[in-house]
């Protein structure tokens, strides 16, 4: 340590500064290491804007957090990546870097070389991944008891574990009815649409083989809310009076005048409305406009009085799944609407939200539907339901996972401890400082199974040597059931 008032020279600012790195990362670890497993606590977060969130995903957790420092930044990111690609896990990857981090440091302490440290680090996670091959079972997607199984562990954690039973089948469903089980290698999940709706209970959410749209259809002039045989039309353009430019005006001074321009603006917009109707459609989305209305009463009322049914307010961001879904070209224009833009549906219906007032319109039985489908969400109040949101998420990526590597590995910590036993005796086999460096990395995965039982108030030292016994004896299964609070066979 340096004297008050001296320098630090040579290597002594370089540890300082690889040490409080390390540091600042095992805070944020630390911080949502509580939440891992199915005993984990969730976390109230408080944002910005006073709004209360609830939640245990570690990606959530750490994208609310306010963190500054670059080191522990990059252990969000870690987590955001985490998401991404697998899903799931954000908690327990946060973990177990935190970990190695802290074996890290103590490596480090003895005078090795950091080079030296991350060249065994990589050898050994090469090695894990090889171990983890080994322990894993294949499966088949058409076992849907099976994948049932895994979303269900994926769901155990979650806030949302009591509505497991309604969850795992939506999310099961909907990724098999969107690809080819046999030949995919991917899945988009883009293709899962999932719409959220306050009012009734989780238990009342759905999988729609077809298309909802969150707003409700308009009452206007008691235009249809129901439309069998539906002939369907996306329209990006304004049915208003054109606007001048921003920086202009018109002035009106005499009446005769105002009266010609309200006349000219009513026939403008019927012959908006008659060209739409001559094309045979029906039912007509209207994308959300920003420079000007993208409708008007004067158009309600005329669409109505032709029997066509309205929904407005389409997002921009939802252009491209509703095309996808009915099978429709999306119109800039007027004079480029064509029956060849349109789609089809034999059941287009305004629904109410029971426990609330909204309301959403439902399309069903489309004809040439793309492979897409949606998720109608439904819970009591708006944290529930984000929280439902984010599990289902979730769910979906676990599908996801199986669909581009079959395989499953025991959980409850079984993994890890395995592949820290056979690390620990691989690293026997090395020699000088990698040795040192690879047994640091197999008691560093420990840091789960001692989670585990440490979330679940069970003594984590007796419970992680008592499964060490049961590895080294061949049990490669065995894990630790926090509900019986005992290691046992994990499959």
């Amino acid at each position: 340590m340096s004297k008050q008032g001296e320098r630090q020279k040579g290597n002594a600012k370089e540890k300082d500064v690889r040490m409080s790195n390390i540091v600042a990362a095992k805070a944020v670890a630390e911080t949502i290491r509580t939440s891992l497993g199915p005993r984990g606590m969730d976390k109230m977060i408080q944002k910005g804007d006073g709004e209360v969130l609830i939640t245990n995903d570690g990606a959530t957790i750490l994208s609310q957090m306010q963190v500054f420092h670059p080191t522990a930044q990059m252990l969000v990111q870690l987590s955001k990546s985490q998401d991404i690609e697998a899903g799931d896990g954000t908690t327990g990857i946060c973990v177990i870097a935190g970990a190695l981090l802290s074996a890290c440091s103590e490596l480090l302490s003895k005078g090795i070389h950091p080079t030296m440290i991350a060249e065994a680090f990589k050898d050994a996670a090469a090695k894990a991944a090889e171990i983890l091959v080994g322990i894993a079972r294949p499966i088949d997607l058409l076992d849907r008891e099976k994948v049932l199984d895994t979303v269900n562990t994926c769901l155990s954690s979650k806030v949302v574990h009591h509505h497991a039973d309604v969850l795992s089948p939506i999310a099961v469903d909907a990724v098999l009815s969107i690809i080819d089980p046999l030949t995919a290698t991917n899945v988009d999940l883009d293709d899962v649409k999932i719409v959220k709706q306050v009012g009734g209970t989780m238990d009342d959410s759905e999988l729609v083989r077809g298309l909802v749209l969150q707003r409700g259809a308009k009452h206007t002039a008691n235009g249809p809310v129901r439309m069998e045989n539906a002939k369907i039309a996306l329209i990006q353009f304004c049915l208003s009076a054109p606007k001048t430019d921003m920086e202009n005006n018109v002035v009106v001074s005499d009446y005769a005048a105002m009266d010609r321009i309200l006349r000219e603006e009513r026939k403008y917009i019927l012959g908006l409305c008659k060209k739409i109707k001559k094309t045979g459609c029906n039912v007509l989305l209207i994308q959300k406009s920003i420079l000007r209305d993208a409708y008007n009463d004067l158009s309600l009322h005329f669409l109505a009085k032709l029997d066509i049914m309205v929904v407005t307010d389409i997002e921009r961001t939802d252009i491209d799944f509703i095309s996808r879904t009915l099978n429709v070209l999306p119109v800039a224009h007027v004079d480029h609407f064509s029956p060849n833009k349109l789609g089809s549906a034999g059941l287009v219906q305004e629904i109410s939200i029971g426990g609330s007032s909204s309301r959403v319109v439902k399309f069903t039985d489309i004809v040439n539907m793309g492979r897409t489908v949606t998720v109608l969400m439904r819970g009591s109040n708006k944290l529930v339901l984000d929280e439902a949101d984010r599990s289902l998420h979730d769910a979906l990526c676990v599908v996801r996972s199986l669909v581009k590597k079959r395989y499953m590995i025991a959980g409850g910590g079984a993994g890890e401890a395995e592949c820290a036993l056979r690390l620990t005796q691989w690293s026997k086999t090395l020699t000088g400082v990698r040795s040192y460096c690879a047994r640091a990395f197999a008691e560093a995965l420990e840091i789960i199974p001692y989670t585990l039982a440490e979330n679940a108030g069970i003594n984590p030292i007796a419970l992680v040597t008592e499964l060490r016994n049961r590895h080294n004896q061949g049990d490669s299964s065995a894990g630790i059931d926090v509900r019986r609070g005992a290691i046992s066979d994990m499959w």
